[in-house]
Order: C-alpha cells, then structure tokens, then sequence
C-alpha cells in the first residue's frame, strides 16, 4: 500500500504501486511505502511509530515499511519481528544499501522499486504467498 499524497511529487507512485503489486504477489507479507513531508525527533522513531500503525498486525508478524522523509534526506525500513526473524540484519543492511544507493544517485522512484524487490525475493523465501 502507498501512503500519502506527497508520493507523487517524490517518486512515480505508479511504479511504486506496481512494485508492491508484483512483491505481493510472490510472498505474504505486507508491504508498505510511507513518504513523510516533515518529521520532528528521530527518523527511525517516526518509521516505528508509522509501522505499528499499519503493519503491526500482520498475522506473521513479516510486514515491511519503507519511510521516507525527503525533506531530511533520511528513511527507513522497518520488518516486523518475523520478518527480521526470518531474513537476518545482513538481509536488511543490504536492503537499506540498495535504496541509499539509488537515493543518492538521484532516483528516489528506483531506490523504492529496488527495495521492494529485493525484500520481497528474500521475503517470498520465508513466507511464500499460498
């Protein structure tokens, strides 16, 4: 699911969605893009507090959030605690390495789609869609 008008004005929400689509498809886990304007505090707090917001009940505890504060040049991706069971920090490091990568180069909508498709390749291991 994607979250937030301001999307469209940071990345091509279309792609996103069709990302997420096709991740979904592949395994059972949720996964999420939140885009947020402006955040105050910790970036990481922010991402937490969004994840129990619309993931936290995934029933296998295997939900992931992208967020993304443009504004600070900052994100996050978040897993639920099966999720991060499952797949290990390794995984999740290379994850955020892929989307920093891509942030930095300039393309905010292939560091998203990158992400999503690399979480879900290592989701669709662990939790396969039945």
């Amino acid at each position: 699911m994607v979250k937030r008008a301001d999307l469209h004005r940071f990345a091509d929400k279309e792609r996103v969605r069709q990302a997420i689509l096709a991740a979904e498809s592949r395994t059972s886990a949720p996964i999420h893009v939140s885009i947020a304007p402006h955040v105050r505090g910790d970036v990481r707090n922010a991402a937490e507090r969004a994840f129990r917001k619309h993931l936290a009940r995934a029933p296998q505890r295997n939900g992931v959030l992208f967020f993304v504060v443009p504004s600070r040049r900052e994100f996050a991706v978040i897993g639920g605690a099966g999720a991060h069971e499952a797949l290990g920090q390794p995984t999740w490091d290379a994850v955020a390495a892929i989307v920093q990568a891509q942030f930095f180069a300039g393309d905010p909508t292939a560091a998203l789609v990158s992400g999503i498709e690399e979480i879900s390749r290592a989701l669709a291991a662990h939790f396969p869609e039945s």
